[in-house]
């Protein structure tokens, strides 16, 4: 059986750097570690900039695409509630 490589995804803000805040990327960055915790896979590597964070994962790229969008989700859900309304990634329709 030959073994999956890993995959790697990047979530990026669509206007801004709301992850120039320290205390906003140590959130997501948290929240990433949690998430691949809760779901049974590693997190090999997360690169955070101001503008997106990369996460590696010791899973395939359909498994990276959910942890992507869980991701997107709950530090979404997080910011807009921290912020009143404001998206930490933006939407589409911008």
């Amino acid at each position: 059986m030959t073994r999956t490589p890993p995959a790697r995804i990047t979530l990026r803000a669509l206007r801004g750097t709301p992850l120039a805040d320290v205390s906003v990327r140590n959130v997501v960055v948290a929240a990433a570690h949690a998430l691949a915790e809760r779901h049974g896979f590693a997190l090999l590597d997360v690169d955070a900039a101001p503008d997106r964070i990369t996460c590696t994962i010791d899973a395939d790229r359909t498994v990276a695409l959910g942890f992507a969008a869980e991701l997107r989700r709950g530090t979404n859900a997080w910011h807009e509630e921290r912020t009143g309304g404001e998206s930490l990634w933006g939407d589409a329709a911008e």
